[in-house]
């Protein structure tokens, strides 16, 4: 089963790929909105379509700002200005997502993803 993100503008190009090569189904927030678009309109986008937010954002692993249980799900990236992270990054991220392959198993959750684990909150 194939997931549906909407990847924020911050989010290399690397990284939506790689999603794409696994039969994910990535929405550029460029398509969607204007990129300097507020945090708020991001994340009410992927809401409207139905799609985890990816984001290299910090903002939005803020649990009190924007708590997951209100969302259909948050990746927050973590490369920590470290792009040679990301095909380490990469492998643990694809292997969670196969081994969760279900939409809703994203709903209400954060997923901080860094290159040697992925921490999830509620």
């Amino acid at each position: 089963m194939r997931l549906c993100f909407l990847s924020d503008q911050c989010v290399p190009s690397e990284i939506t790929q790689l999603l794409k090569r696994e039969q994910h189904e990535v929405a550029l927030l460029r398509e969607a909105l204007p990129i300097n678009s507020p945090d708020p309109a991001v994340i009410a986008k992927a809401q409207q379509l139905g799609a985890i937010l990816l984001s290299l954002n910090g903002d939005f692993a803020d649990i009190s700002t924007y708590p997951p249980s209100q969302y259909g799900g948050i990746v927050a990236v973590q490369l920590n200005n470290h792009p040679e992270t990301i095909p380490y990054l990469m492998a643990g991220l694809l292997g969670f997502l196969s081994d969760h392959p279900d939409q809703t198993f994203y709903r209400g959750k954060l997923l901080v993803v860094e290159p040697h684990r992925i921490r999830i909150r509620e």
